[in-house]
């Protein structure tokens, strides 16, 4: 079973009762800053994908003049109990007009997780990579480190070329 925090149950759960799977707009009861961590680690867990859509409102970032939403994958479903039969979110819409849209600009993303999808690398990172990657110093890299483990992520080390390489564990 696939370990899921409130907000991201909340958005699966959203996105797997609209029509089309999408989960923008995003639910007002969400707080913005939890609901893109949130977002991050769906989209490098597979459960969400983004599709190429044409309603302005439900683009999640957009490239020029192509516009991607964020959809309920069949995973993300099965994350939740859902079958993929048991939704219309998975006949694969374009996306429908919202009442509320979403900022057209994406956010840059955070520090914290520029470090989990470094953590999330097959092959790991090492304690200086991550250093130059997020401008902090040492202590304050280890400390990043040990929170992680505190909010539950299984963080393993192994050596690579004599140095210590961190990575998020493979979850049975």
């Amino acid at each position: 079973m696939t370990r899921l925090t409130d907000t991201q149950a909340i958005l699966l759960s959203t996105a797997s009762q609209r029509n089309d799977g999408n989960l923008l707009p995003l639910p007002a009861s969400l707080d913005e800053r939890a609901t893109a961590k949130a977002l991050t680690t769906l989209l490098k867990r597979n459960l969400i994908g983004e599709r190429e859509i044409d309603d302005k409102g439900a683009a999640h970032r957009t490239d020029g003049d192509l516009r991607y939403g964020l959809f309920l994958t069949p995973a993300g479903a099965s994350a939740i109990g859902v079958e993929p039969g048991d939704s219309a979110a998975f006949t694969g819409g374009a996306g429908e007009a919202s009442a509320v849209s979403a900022p057209s600009t994406p956010k840059p993303p955070t520090k914290t997780a520029m470090v989990l999808a470094l953590l999330g690398r097959t092959d790991g990172v090492t304690l200086p990579e991550l250093i130059e990657a997020t401008g902090w110093l040492p202590h304050t890299t280890r400390a990043a480190l040990t929170g992680f483990r505190k909010k539950g992520h299984d963080i393993a080390r192994t050596k690579r070329d004599g140095a210590t390489c961190y990575r998020i564990a493979e979850q049975a």
